[in-house]
């Protein structure tokens, strides 16, 4: 029996309409009544995930598979090489440097020892330009905020520079000081829910404590928007970026060779991306979907930046964009083509050289510095664990510079890319990874994961949490929904705002195309996806409960109508509308919104509602109310379980202890509820 959860009479009313939310109080994340209830929610889910007969042998599983050295691509700073490495199961990756490539590797920093169950993860490190300093900003239990610390360089001593209360920024260097983005304290109590207001930049000077960092950029204008800062290199240029307003952000610069230089506007229309990658003398290479949806590359000069003045350096093609960068003095571009990335040398004039032809349909990241002669790409895809190789420029050909060794058999599994059409006719990707000896029998189980939103494009990727569920015969499914960027920002747009019946209609119809082509059955698909993905999810679910088996919603946006008065909820209206914006975006909303299209006597798929305590993206009382709201509902014999994860976020740097419990009951609770066996 699930736990009695109380009611109160709290109605709204949008443009005339009543709308009843009688689990608000769960809102309140700090009460003895929500703590309640959280642990009686936990000690149900705790009961019936304890009852699966193979989760001990599956977790067993899960943690052997994981126990390998994972390595990233090394990076070079200040002629030293840089590399992060997991031994296997540590909580978080270590830092290592090394004199040489072939140079004994020693600690750097080691974000374990930072706490005693590894919470506290690394989340970016940053060195300074004369090379003295190393910054690094650290988050504790998932949460998005982030303190900064500094530490000599040499001799790796922590020094006595600390910032608290900083958010969605790192420490960009100029001279012996850096500048970082941060919040005034949040009121006692109210750290993970409370709207976040008036983001300023500030400069800190070493030395001195964060009480004397100097105010250098506030909008008060606009308390909601977001303001970072950064310096390129050669500490020429200072950007100043603007966003919360639109799909993209708006750009300033600050010439630093000239004291007391005003700020001057680039770009200033929010809806498109902005980013400079490169200042190399009076030029500044930018990176933009300006007049451009599938993205170009353009140069502004420093002394007349304004947009109008900019010039095209590589046009639109007919594949994405995805990223680009400088190194060796070439440009480096990788596009993404039906989803996967494809890469590209060209030269500083905007001319291509070469193509790198990649091992396989995956996702590379390159890494290398404008003045580097090395290169170094990670490459992965669904059936190859990342690897790093070595690229040699001049001659166009790489060698294999890491590989893990994982226990996983590469070779017994396939991915293939098949097209399908949505409702309304258009063509979506999905890579669909299994065994070779696979049968068409309409019989095999089905994981099914999408995202949809913010331009976030899926690209192939390896994780070993699938093994077992591949090994056993599944399917993993992972579709190209409209509302991500695999296609440019007109695929992006097709899936926001009064277009977003697109997102779940194309998931539906994977669903159907999986069915239809006698790869499985409705019985055999587990739906699951996180943040957006978890909202993906939630209304699947309940506008074709019959169509699934398994749905598993994780740290999801279910409350439409209430999401954007959290935390930084209101930034995500570029995507979603407000119920506040009109009557028809309201009813739009409502529509669709998972917690309010949830029916008394439904028969809902097996759920596992997943969130965590120290979410303060998506606020954990969205998974709160849907979770009550779906037990009074729901129909049938079907379980409706919440899992709440104590000292965790929204995911990021989350301590692999805590990974892996969460994918041992996650892939037990599809398993069993599908009638799968692990052996």
């Amino acid at each position: 029996m699930y736990p009695e959860t109380a009611k109160v009479d709290t109605v709204d009313v949008y443009f005339g309409t009543e709308v009843p939310d009688p689990y608000r109080w769960l809102e309140n994340d700090t009460s003895a009544a929500t703590a309640a209830w959280v642990e009686a929610q936990n000690k149900v889910t705790n009961d019936y995930l304890s009852k699966i007969p193979f989760r001990d042998a599956l977790l067993k599983r899960l943690t052997d598979v994981a126990n390998y050295e994972k390595i990233g691509t090394p990076f070079k700073k200040h002629g030293k090489y840089y590399f992060y490495k997991n031994d296997g199961l540590q909580n978080q990756s270590v830092l290592y440097v090394q004199d040489s490539l072939d140079g004994e590797p020693r600690v750097f920093l080691d974000p374990n020892k930072l706490s005693d169950d590894g919470t506290v993860a690394l989340t970016g490190i940053y060195f300074s330009n004369n090379g003295k300093y190393t910054g690094y900003t650290i988050a504790r239990s998932g949460s998005d905020w982030q303190e900064i610390y500094v530490m000599d360089t040499e001799t790796g001593k922590l020094l006595d520079d600390h910032i608290e209360w900083a958010k969605f920024t790192g420490a960009t260097w100029q001279g012996d000081g850096f500048y970082y983005s941060a919040y005034d304290a949040p009121v006692k109590g109210k750290e993970f829910s409370n709207v976040n207001e008036n983001h300023k930049i500030y400069y800190h000077k070493m030395g001195t404590p964060q009480s004397q960092d100097k105010l250098v950029y506030q909008n008060q204008a606009y308390p909601k928007r977001f303001y970072t800062a950064s310096v390129n290199e050669d500490e020429t240029i200072l950007f100043l970026y603007e966003s919360g307003d639109g799909r993209g952000n708006a750009l300033y610069m600050k010439d630093l060779r000239k004291p007391n230089a005003p700020f001057v506007a680039m770009a200033t229309d929010m809806d498109y991306t902005y980013a400079p990658i490169e200042v190399i003398g009076d030029k500044i290479y930018m990176f933009t979907n300006y007049n451009a949806p599938k993205y170009r590359l353009m140069t502004a000069d420093i002394n007349k930046p304004a947009l109008k003045d900019w010039t095209e350096l590589v046009p639109e093609s007919e594949n994405v964009l995805s990223d680009a960068g400088v190194i060796g003095e070439k440009l480096f571009l990788t596009y993404d083509k039906d989803a996967a990335n494809h890469a590209y040398v060209y030269g500083l004039d905007g001319k291509e050289i070469q193509e790198i032809k990649l091992p396989s349909l995956g996702s590379v990241g390159f890494s290398g510095d404008k003045d580097d002669k090395e290169c170094f790409f990670g490459f992965t895809s669904f059936t190859i664990p990342g690897a790093t190789y070595k690229y040699d420029m001049d001659a166009n050909t790489y060698e294999l510079f890491r590989a893990p060794k994982v226990d996983f058999n590469s070779d017994e599994f396939i991915t293939e890319q098949v097209f399908y059409p949505s409702k309304d006719g258009t063509k979506i990707p999905m890579f669909l990874t299994y065994k070779k000896d696979l049968k068409k029998d309409g019989k095999n189980p089905v994981y099914l994961y999408g995202y949809g939103g913010f331009n976030i494009s899926l690209n192939p990727g390896f994780s070993t949490s699938r093994i077992p569920f591949l090994q056993n015969g599944g399917i993993y499914a992972q579709v190209n929904l409209r509302g991500g960027g695999e296609y440019g920002e007109d695929w992006h747009i097709a899936g926001t705002k009064m277009q977003k019946q697109n997102v779940f209609d194309d998931f539906i119809a994977a669903a159907e195309y999986l069915i239809n082509d006698k790869y499985t059955n409705k019985d055999k698909i587990a739906i699951v996806g996180g943040s957006n993905g978890g909202l993906l999810v939630g209304a699947c679910m309940t506008q074709r409960p019959d169509l699934f088996r398994v749905a598993i919603p994780q740290v999801g946006v279910m409350d439409m109508l209430r999401y954007h008065k959290f935390t930084i909820g209101w930034n995500w209206a570029s995507d979603y509308g407000t119920s506040e914006d009109s009557k028809e975006m309201f009813e739009y909303l409502k529509g669709y919104s998972p917690l309010h299209n949830l029916k008394p006597g439904t028969k809902y798929p097996a759920t596992m509602v997943i969130t965590a305590d120290h979410d303060d993206r998506v606020v954990p009382a969205h998974s709160f109310k849907f979770a009550a709201t779906l037990q009074e509902c729901n129909d049938g014999t079907n379980p409706t379980i919440i899992r709440i994860e104590s000292k965790a976020g929204h995911g990021a740097g989350k301590p692999m202890t805590k990974v892996l419990e969460e994918q041992a009951d996650t892939y037990a609770f599809i398993m069993y509820n599908m009638g799968m066996k692990f052996e």
